[in-house]
């Protein structure tokens, strides 16, 4: 089994298998990380094979919707589709602790990963803002129960990763504790530009959330 016939099997089953979900994980958001890590690569020059296995498996397990070891359940799912015996040790060991180590985290992750997972990562992390991210962080909170603003609770800063996890917020509250920060944390110069601007974007979107929201206000 060559390469491609690799990409085409887990690209099919990633797009069955997440096509209508409905937090902002979706197929599309893995179709763009996907695409716009390709072309970040155009410039990076590392393994594209692997950047697209990574970009393609890189939420099926996410610890926020799935349950078990990241890893373990990569594994019985190559398996499953007749993948992991065509894998290198090497390429297979890249995948495996890219994909478990590519989020944010809350910002407390640490874990160094390869510099394909880095090009992945900032793909991912770009899809998290601009007006592409403020739409996936409203579904997602949508999807959680939370409230999109509570002004008693204002905002809270966060100081662990389990509080990033389970601590209950509100909407807004993501802004502060990871989408605004991310531009500071991207490996790769075209991901820092693209950042950049739809930084300034959302930044722009709050001020004019707060001035419509204190048109309310006694």
């Amino acid at each position: 089994m060559n390469t491609q016939e690799i990409l085409k099997i887990t690209s099919e089953y990633i797009k069955k298998a997440m096509y209508d979900e409905s937090s902002g994980h979706d197929w599309w958001h893995i179709y763009r990380v996907h695409n716009l890590a390709l072309k970040i690569n155009e410039t990076e020059n590392k393994n594209p094979f692997i950047i697209s296995m990574i970009a393609l498996l890189h939420d099926i397990f996410d610890e926020k919707f799935s349950t078990g070891n990241t890893r373990d359940n990569l594994i019985n799912l190559l398996k499953e589709l007749g993948i992991y015996d065509f894998l290198s040790k090497e390429d297979l060991e890249n995948i495996l602790h890219s994909v478990e180590n590519l989020g944010f985290k809350g910002g407390f992750n640490t874990v160094r990963i390869s510099d394909e997972g880095k090009i992945v990562q900032d793909a991912d992390r770009i899809d998290a803002i601009g007006a592409i991210g403020i739409a996936r962080t409203f579904a997602y909170g949508g999807k959680k129960g939370l409230p999109i603003y509570n002004p008693d609770q204002g905002i809270v800063e966060l100081k662990s990763q389990e509080e990033y996890r389970n601590l209950k917020t509100h909407t807004i509250n993501h802004f502060y504790e990871k989408l605004l920060k991310l531009k500071d944390t991207l490996n790769t110069t075209e991901a820092k530009e693209i950042a950049e601007k739809r930084t300034a974007y959302m930044q722009e979107f709050l001020n004019e959330f707060y001035a419509e929201w204190n048109l309310t206000e006694n």
